[in-house]
Parts: C-alpha cells; structure tokens; sequence
C-alpha cells in the first residue's frame, strides 16, 4: 500500500500503486479542491498540479508508487487561513474568475515563489502553464509578482476572506432556521 504524507498527514492508500495520485487525492482522501481536466494524457489545463517535496507537478501524470514515501500538498494544505501569499495576491489582483483552473495555478505559482521569489514574466509563464478559458493571465501575472513582494516583506496584503454567508445570512435565507424569539 502506498504511503505518503498529504498536507502534513501521513497517508496509506489501500489502492493499486498504479493509480494516478489525483484520484487517490480526490476519491479516497477527499481533498476535491485538486481539479481534473479529465484527459491526463494531453493535459491542457493543469488543474490538478500538487506541489510534490517542492516541485508543481499535475497530480494525473504521478502514479501513487511514484508518489510512495514523498512529501504532496494540494491546495487545502497550503493555507488552512488563506495566508499564503499567492492566495492573497490572487484575491487582490482579481485573478480568479470560474476558479477551476485556479488551484492549480495557485500550487503552480506557489511552488515558484518558494524557489524564487521575484520571477521575471517569462519565469512566471514557463512555470505556470494552466490554460484558463476566462482569460486571467494579465491578473495572473500581476498577481504573481504581488506574491513575490509579499514573500520579499516588501508588500503586506491581509487574510482573504472566509468561504460562506454569515449566520444573519443565512437566517434570512432559510426562516425555518431563525431562534424562536424570546418573551421578554
């Protein structure tokens, strides 16, 4: 049985080794943020990149053996608090539109910043290549050089928010769900 340590967890998949990484990540871990274009053999968006002991790699083309024994994040790994950098630039800048291809590229850039925090454009491109239907890239890029500055110290950007309605929300939405009023 494979084994290996997802977003900091130890994990032993009772699978055929031969499994592609995303699957096992999707269908037995549960971890559905990783996304899949479905082709694997010609992938064209590289929504399902993990960061793989350092390295962006789309989870289809790794089988679990190849994965036996390494270190995978996946986007629910990378910041439990939306933190990270490219999280927060990618907030900013506006860079996310149907947000498919968007965890892969946030693993994809997140994956860049670490090795090198101030990447030239052409360094962005050739180390993100998801292909986004909505158009993103000049957001994309922005977004990415905001992330650097942000690793560099030499920007700040604040948490993004949580996913959710709030609770007034939500009351309003569903009365059923409203506290009985108290008598007073």
């Amino acid at each position: 049985m494979p084994r290996m340590t997802v977003n900091e967890r130890p994990v032993e998949f009772d699978l055929d080794p031969r499994t592609p990484l995303l699957f096992a990540l999707r269908e037995a871990a549960n971890l559905t943020g990783t996304k899949s274009c479905g082709s694997g053999n010609d992938c064209i968006g590289a929504a399902c990149t993990v960061i793989i002991d350092g390295t962006a790699l789309r989870s289809c083309r790794v089988s679990l053996a190849e994965a036996e024994g390494r270190y995978v994040t996946t986007i629910e790994g990378l910041s439990r608090d939306r933190s990270h950098p490219v999280q927060q630039a990618m907030v900013a800048e506006q860079a996310i539109q149907c947000g498919f291809c968007t965890p892969g590229m946030v693993m994809a850039a997140a994956a860049l910043i670490e090795r090198n925090p101030a990447p030239s454009r052409e360094e962005i491109e050739a180390a993100v290549p998801n292909l986004c239907r909505c158009g993103v890239y000049p957001r994309l890029v922005r977004a990415i050089e905001r992330a650097g500055r942000v690793a560099r110290r030499r920007e700040s950007l604040s948490a993004a928010p949580a996913p959710g309605i709030s609770a007034e929300d939500a009351a309003q939405a569903v009365p059923a769900l409203r506290a009985p009023a108290r008598d007073q």
